[in-house]
């Protein structure tokens, strides 16, 4: 038995980019696409042989935060070292332990000055621009 088709109906050949009209109502498509399904986003970029990377995205108060806890870290984990070496390998374990609880201090120091409102100044304008 045999079927009878319809022809597909006529359409003008007119690519959407030809004409105002089409472009403007291309441009009306391309945005309520881009509302309800957005685009993913960039994939990133190589790193030229880096291992570890932070994300952009992260405001300063993170990163310090996890860096002072990381810090406590390593200190606890040299003064630990310590006491199990003798002579000249305990003394470069307990300098280590000094050296991060130093660096703990500055980081600490540097959340303190989040609070201040000039900070926060300079922050919210770093993040206005990044953004």
């Amino acid at each position: 038995m045999f079927k009878v088709t319809p022809n597909p109906p006529d359409t003008d050949p007119i690519s959407p980019y030809e004409s105002p009209e089409s472009n403007k109502l291309n441009d009306a498509a391309e945005r309520a696409l881009d509302h309800h399904f957005p685009p993913t986003e960039q994939k990133p970029t190589n790193r030229k042989g880096q291992l570890f990377s932070v994300c952009p995205g992260i405001n300063t108060e993170a990163l310090l935060a996890n860096a002072s806890e990381d810090l406590l870290s390593i200190s606890a984990i040299a003064a630990d070292l310590a006491d199990d070496v003798d002579g000249s390998r305990r003394s470069v374990a307990l300098a280590l332990s000094r050296m991060a609880d130093g660096v703990h201090l500055l980081v600490e120091r540097a959340l303190d000055h989040l609070d201040e409102p000039d900070m926060a100044a300079v922050l919210a304008r770093k993040h206005r621009r990044a953004g």
